[in-house]
């Protein structure tokens, strides 16, 4: 009774629109929800018309959302909103006096899930909601994806890799089992649910029309103490806007993982044809190069025997004419001896 006296309070104190922060959050600590929420906050019912009862904080345009990393306790909080309010949203639809609410109300869905993160110590606006939402729910259908496939394939499950192989199979690296259990609550009873409805419809749209009267007897005439036919059921409800909302959401998500995993194998191609185009150019530059220096090697080397055949031939020749120099030198001298013996 405290509690709620002081929260009416709190919600009936107009919005300050200075700079300064908010009367009504000036003591609060960074998650103040989280260590009483499961001590002062009445019951929750999961089910039902109660869901509607929840006490959430009016909107007001003097929040200040928090950034960062989500925490467990926030998304473990972002989770159950979004299950209540599917849970709403579906009540909503299927009774015939709250078709008005749900079509003035569809459009504040994630204002819902903020108000409700908000009284529950996950200071999240609805952008960040819708965000982290989109995240988890991809991440969810990767993993189980992988686990439907993995024991057909022999390989191991991603509850037994650490983040390294996970990142290896493309896999999400940090979702906990518990927030996989909860995403799998969610989508496990939205599922029976959008295909369990159509299934209650068609015995409404398939009784037959009354028996026309046989063609060889008059039409009898109209008295006022006969019974008209009954009219023709009404034609079957169309499905709710809310599920194919959902249907189609969820649809375009794994469309665009789709088209995010065809980019990605497309431009790993692209990346490895023009890695093989370069790695081919610079081998065949490195082959002409290589071949190049071997034919500047290959005349280098002929210059060389050729000038050391023209040094040899210089030195032979020297050798043979010093050689003939040396046999005229020896001749004269042997004729000079010659003629001084001669001589008295």
């Amino acid at each position: 009774m405290e509690y709620s006296s002081c929260n009416a309070a709190i919600m009936s104190e107009p919005p300050n629109t200075s700079t300064t922060t908010p009367p009504n959050i000036v003591n609060v600590t960074p998650y103040p929800a989280i260590a009483y929420k499961n001590h002062h906050l009445p019951p929750i019912t999961h089910g039902g018309a109660t869901t509607s009862n929840v006490v959430l904080l009016p909107a007001s345009n003097h929040r200040e959302y928090r950034k960062g990393n989500w925490t467990l306790e926030e998304t473990l909080v972002l989770i159950t909103a979004k299950k209540l309010d599917d849970e709403r949203r579906i009540n909503a639809t299927t009774s015939a006096t709250a078709n008005s609410r749900a079509a003035t109300g569809g459009e504040l869905r994630w204002k819902w899930v903020e108000n409700y993160c908000w009284s529950n110590g996950c200071f999240r606006s609805q952008n960040q909601c819708n965000d982290k939402w989109d995240n988890l729910l991809r991440d969810y259908k990767k993993v189980r994806e992988y686990e439907l496939r993995s024991p057909a394939q022999n390989r191991p499950s991603y509850w037994s890799m650490d983040k390294t192989q996970r990142k290896d199979r493309n896999l999400p690296s940090n979702l906990l089992l518990n927030i996989y259990e909860a995403l799998n609550d969610v989508v496990q009873k939205k599922t029976p649910q959008r295909h369990c409805l159509p299934q209650q419809q068609p015995p409404l749209a398939v009784l037959p029309p009354p028996q026309p009267p046989p063609s060889s007897l008059p039409p009898p005439q109209p008295s006022s103490s006969q019974h008209h036919p009954p009219p023709p059921p009404p034609p079957p409800p169309p499905p709710p806007a809310s599920e194919a909302s959902v249907e189609s959401s969820e649809t375009e998500g794994e469309d665009a993982d789709n088209d995010n995993k065809r980019r990605r194998v497309r431009d790993i191609g692209s990346s490895i044809v023009h890695s093989t185009r370069v790695l081919s150019e610079t081998l065949k530059r490195f082959e002409e190069k290589k071949e190049k220096r071997h034919r500047e090697l290959m005349e280098l080397e002929e210059q060389r025997l050729h000038l050391e055949e023209t040094r040899n031939e210089v030195n032979r020749q020297g050798i043979t004419g010093l050689i003939t120099s040396i046999n005229k030198l020896s001749d004269a001298i042997y004729a000079l001896i010659s003629e001084k013996r001669e001589r008295p």
